[in-house]
């Protein structure tokens, strides 16, 4: 019986042995995974292409004068009520409908602009001052909300409605074409280069500049020449809609795409260059002694506050191949509505309409890359902006427009050799996807066994060396039962040295 109590109580303390040793195992696995997953959280913050954590964009700039920056609620609400005022109380009321509206309609906007430059959030943007990228969001608000009221007239209506704005617009306007002789020497004409001089306009320097514009603000040369030859397709493709598409072939490729959009991408290239190297420390105006300082800083206040590279990696993630997609569709979609927005509402391509609006979706094309560049790269960010929001209602918004008062004009069908060309893009475009993101997603590719894994062991513990054969055991032959009773502890703590070992390999893989 003493025996077999013994060899009880003997076993009964191994278990406890071997429970113990588990469990300090188990919370040094917990430890261990909870410290690799602090170290990898880490490191994905560490391949975003910005650091979002250490650079945050102050709201106000530190070094500028505290009254130039603060937003003058209670004085711009005075201003505006003593203007309400006068117009009610001490202004000659005038008894004409047309101008009573005009000017309704004008004080109506520009409280609204007021007040968006008064109370509305800041954007990402600093400079020139946070006000002028609060204006215009706030008049891409008003934008949007008129365009939502042309929308639910008629074309005939919308037309009359533009000419509030101007008399001169509602009528009808020739549609120019740039094709027909597209022989670059005409030796029959009086004079040869007639061709060329006729396609050389302002329009060419209006190209140029405004693919520099795009290339900064898309901080990506390769995406503007995407956008670029894509536009010279559709404009291929929908020639027979609107007349203004009709180009010769060395328009297309040699004036627009080569030297008008290559020369503004190459401009934009060198100006991304200065702007990513230029050194961003700003002084206070008055902090500055010299003149000479004083009218550099002025100047510099038109400059970024500081820089962000867009490194947009459309091939790194399924989502990103999407998001670039879609901004690159969006914009296409955004150039051929000032063409079909010009022919359905009767604006010739000379009114001051035109730049005006182009200005503004250029205004809030750079906010809404920049909020997108965001939400694709800071984990922290996972809302749309609101320029992008609102500028994404902009762009549907004209495009509705456009189909539903050009509807005779956008219905015509493709010719059947470019349909079925776009057809092949698009399918290419999808199996391409498929094969990238789908096909050849990284857990469907097998991996290499790691070979020559040594089973870890645990810090502090010793472990013995096997003997080799014809080797004597040091301990003699009655150690076998204590190395009997401690198997267990050795194999359960010999697991969190393989995982320790596994967690280091990985981290190297890394």
């Amino acid at each position: 019986m003493e025996v077999v109590d013994g060899a009880m109580q003997a076993v009964d303390g191994a278990i406890d042995n071997a429970k113990n040793a588990m469990d300090n195992a188990i919370d040094r696995i917990k430890k261990e995974v909870k410290l690799q997953k602090m170290k990898s959280d880490s490191m994905c913050r560490l391949k975003t292409a910005h650091n979002w954590q250490e650079d945050k964009e102050e709201v106000e700039d530190p070094d500028a004068p505290s009254y130039f920056w603060r937003a003058h609620t209670v004085t711009v609400l005075l201003v505006l009520i003593c203007c309400l005022v006068y117009t009610a109380l001490i202004e000659n009321p005038v008894d004409d409908s047309t101008y009573n509206g005009k000017r309704g309609f004008m004080a109506a906007l520009f409280f609204w602009v007021t007040l968006g430059m008064t109370i509305m959030p800041d954007g990402p943007f600093l400079r020139p001052h946070p006000s002028l990228w609060r204006f215009t969001f706030a008049f891409g608000v008003f934008y949007e909300l008129l365009l939502i009221y042309i929308l639910f007239q008629t074309p005939v209506d919308a037309r009359k409605l533009l000419k509030y704005i101007d008399g001169d617009l509602g009528e009808p306007i020739p549609e120019k074409d740039y094709g027909g002789n597209c022989r670059l020497y005409d030796g029959d004409n009086e004079d040869p280069w007639h061709n060329i001089k006729d396609k050389v306009d302002i329009f060419m320097v209006a190209h140029l500049a405004g693919y520099w514009c795009k290339t900064i603000i898309f901080r990506d040369w390769w995406l503007t020449t995407v956008i670029s030859i894509m536009f010279e397709f559709l404009e291929y493709s929908l020639e027979h809609q609107l007349a203004n598409f009709s180009e010769c072939w060395w328009d297309h490729w040699i004036l627009d795409v080569v030297i008008c959009n290559g020369g503004g991408t190459i401009l934009g290239v060198y100006t991304l260059r200065w702007l990513s190297m230029k050194t961003y420390y700003w002084r206070g105006l008055y902090e500055i002694p010299t003149y000479r300082g004083k009218i550099k800083r002025f100047f510099g206040q038109f400059s970024p506050h500081g820089w962000i590279e867009f490194t947009w990696n459309p091939l790194s993630s399924f989502e990103r191949w999407i998001a670039i997609v879609c901004i690159t569709i969006g914009f296409l979609i955004t150039e051929l509505n000032t063409f079909y927005l010009k022919f359905v509402l009767w604006v010739p391509p000379n009114h001051i309409l035109n730049p005006v609006r182009l200005l503004f979706i250029l205004l809030w094309g750079a906010v809404c890359l920049r909020e997108t560049f965001q939400l694709l790269d800071d984990p922290n960010c996972d809302r749309l902006g609101r320029q992008s929001w609102v500028m994404i209602a902009i762009v549907v918004t004209e495009l509705l427009i456009c189909i539903k008062f050009g509807w005779s004009t956008i219905t015509k069908p493709l010719p059947r050799h470019i349909a079925l060309w776009w057809v092949l893009g698009a399918a290419l475009l999808l199996l391409y996807t498929v094969v990238k993101f789908y096909l050849l997603k990284p857990y469907y590719i097998p991996r290499p066994e790691k070979e020559n894994i040594q089973m870890g062991s645990p810090v502090n513990t010793p472990v013995k060396q096997k003997g080799l054969p014809g080797e004597v055991d040091e301990d003699g032959p009655d150690a076998g039962e204590d190395n009997s009773e401690q198997a267990g502890d050795k194999n359960s703590l010999s697991q969190a040295g393989l995982f320790t070992n596994q967690l280091r390999e990985d981290k190297k893989d890394l």
